[in-house]
């Protein structure tokens, strides 16, 4: 499965957890530059066939292989701190030479990591970094990476994946984050239904590659349907040939309902919708130069915007910037030390946060579903019997009375968005919801968005969730500043980019809306023609953006050569970084183009 010699592979394992197989002849192949990012749906067995590839499980049957000499990390979901104190032990422990602690101590520097702190104390996102720095510190040949991003803020995100194109470790990466994976990995393993398969290409080409797998996967079971009717019609009407030929035809379609009987399809995706409340007043929310600060410490600082019914705004920044706090003010939960905060009329909210509240830890799956009360759970206005209800969140029955604590992670979300969405609402409020959530279900969960009649506001690391769902950011810039970027992340990154380059020409505005800017109480005049330099872009920007399409395509392909890692890594990295560099300038070509063609529209418009 590998591009070059593997340094470690497992292959034919199988690992049956009570009847169900959960691996059923799963293989991997790791060679010294591979990327290969591992992908399923939730409880499809990929943090476990990480752990037996780390040696950490035993499988029931299969072979695994190590080169002598190889160094395999393992960075688990929930890494085990038992036994250390401190930040420095858990990072320091095992390492030797000096190379590696002062690696160590760099990379506690780069996270932003205090040797000295307690780990007990620690949040999500602070264990995260401790535990990252722990596995990348010793330099392994072999990294195997069980939802690295989880917790993480996006200045984190940004800097892991800088750090990982430069060391030498081969890696293996499970993760929800798409732009994360599409950014690191060069070859996709499919695990589904306890089978692995291999594609030699970038993360961003795996959707449609698993779709057609699925088209081709439904069109061989639809032709053995019809081969096992046809030799049923034989059986019924045919059997007055030789006796030894009837034998053996007998025998054959035997064999095929057998295969029929043994075929397991694929996972169906979750049967769900956001129920709609009555419709909220035009003005949801109106905060104007609102401030607010604990201690010393500035969160926000003179803020002002409005939120209209029907926007989709995110909420992004360094963990500790103020994003929560922010959230709260503008729910009307928390009160701010200056400014105002404002309601608009007939607010029906649902609130779906990261810690999942409102679950009790001895509840199991039905009485979490039902609050503890008979078999029938509450839609709006309707009811459901309890276990109609599970199936349509993809629990199988036997799940009913399921300790809620003993449920994966991802089972654990889907549980928390099947409480949510019984609720009617008009504003949806959503705290880190990709966590722990498989690719199908972050795809509903965006459809679902994508059709609610009300108003979303969430807060999330994802790029591509914020991309794939918002109308607009906001940014957390440092000392209590928020600034407002319409778009998604990637919007918001390629007017960051103009706005520092306009700057630095000091010809044009910023694209965005700074809380700290006076907002002009009347529009501008329109000038009344294109000046030379503005008639003089808007020729020349087709072209411009032309040439960046056909290079984006040219470098796209390029890097779906899932050998072209293994044969020159430093070209991989260098046409990885200019297609980051060329959709970006796309983008702001695109924003220019934009303004500019608004401009001349509202000049030519007849008064």
């Amino acid at each position: 499965m590998s591009a070059s010699p593997p340094i470690l592979y497992v292959d034919d394992i199988h690992l049956t957890h009570g009847v169900t197989p959960l691996l059923d002849g799963a293989s991997l192949s790791v060679g010294r530059d591979d990327r290969i990012c591992l992908v399923g749906r939730n409880g499809s067995g990929k943090s476990t066939l990480l752990k037996i590839i780390a040696g950490l499980v035993d499988a029931d049957q299969g072979e695994r292989f190590v080169q002598p000499g190889i160094h395999v990390e393992y960075l688990a979901q929930d890494p085990d701190f038992a036994g250390f104190a401190t930040a420095e032990e858990f990072i320091l422990q095992g390492l030797m030479n000096n190379e590696d602690r002062q690696r160590a101590f760099q990379l506690m520097a780069d996270l932003h990591i205090h040797g000295a702190a307690d780990i007990a104390p620690m949040s999500g996102g602070e264990r995260r970094r401790v535990a990252l720095a722990k596995a990348m510190a010793g330099q392994p040949e072999v990294l195997l990476l069980d939802e690295p991003t989880n917790h993480l803020d996006l200045p984190a995100i940004e800097w892991l994946e800088g750090a990982l194109r430069q060391i030498n470790s081969a890696l293996v990466l499970v993760s929800h984050d798409r732009r994360f994976l599409s950014n690191m990995a060069n070859q996709t393993v499919w695990l589904d239904r306890g089978e692995t398969k291999l594609m030699r290409k970038n993360f961003s080409h795996f959707e449609d590659w698993r779709d057609g797998e699925l088209e081709r996967e439904a069109d061989a079971q639809h032709k053995l349907d019809r081969k096992i009717a046809r030799e049923e019609d034989w059986l019924r009407y045919g059997v007055s040939a030789r006796r030894k030929r009837n034998v053996r035809r007998l025998g054959e379609l035997h064999n095929l309902r057998q295969a029929r009987r043994d075929y397991r399809g694929p996972q169906g995706d979750m049967d769900a919708v956001l129920q709609a409340g009555e419709r909220s007043g035009k003005l949801v929310v109106k905060a104007d130069k609102i401030g607010k600060s604990y201690g010393d410490k500035k969160l926000i600082d003179n803020f002002s915007t409005q939120i209209k019914r029907g926007s989709r705004i995110g909420l992004i920044g360094p963990n500790g910037a103020g994003k929560t706090t922010l959230l709260n003010i503008l729910l009307g939960t928390l009160a701010p030390d200056s400014g105002n905060i404002r309601l608009g009329k007939n607010l029906t909210p649902l609130i779906l946060d990261q810690h999942r509240q409102g679950i009790k830890k001895d509840w199991n799956v039905k009485d979490a579903l039902t609050e503890g009360a008979g078999d029938l759970v509450s839609i709006g206005e309707e009811t459901m019997h309890v276990i109609g209800y599970m199936k349509n969140f993809l629990f199988h029955p036997a799940q009913m009375r399921t300790p809620v604590t003993v449920l994966s992670g991802g089972e654990q979300a889907r549980l928390y968005l099947a409480r949510g969405l019984r609720q009617p609402s008009n504003l949806l409020v959503m705290d880190e919801p990709t966590n722990d959530l498989d690719l199908e279900t972050l795809d509903l969960l965006q459809e679902m968005i994508a059709a609610y009649d009300g108003t979303v506001i969430l807060v999330s690391h994802d790029r591509d969730f914020l991309d794939r769902t918002v109308t607009a950011i906001f940014n957390a810039e440092g000392e209590g500043r928020w600034v407002e970027y319409a778009g998604g992340y990637s919007d918001m990154k390629a007017q960051q980019k103009h706005h520092a380059t306009a700057q630095v020409k000091g010809d044009e505005k910023p694209l965005s809306k700074s809380s700290d800017e006076a907002r002009p109480a009347k529009p501008a005049a329109t000038p009344r023609k294109l000046s030379y330099k503005h008639r003089f872009r808007l020729e020349k920007l087709p072209q411009e953006m032309a040439d960046l399409q056909t290079t984006i395509q040219a470098l796209e392909t390029a890097l779906a050569d899932g050998s072209l890692f293994a044969r020159d890594p430093e070209k991989f990295k260098t046409d990885a970084a200019r297609l980051e560099t060329a959709k970006i300038e796309l983008v702001a070509l695109e924003e220019e183009w934009l303004h500019l063609e608004t401009l001349r529209e509202e000049i030519e418009a007849p008064q």
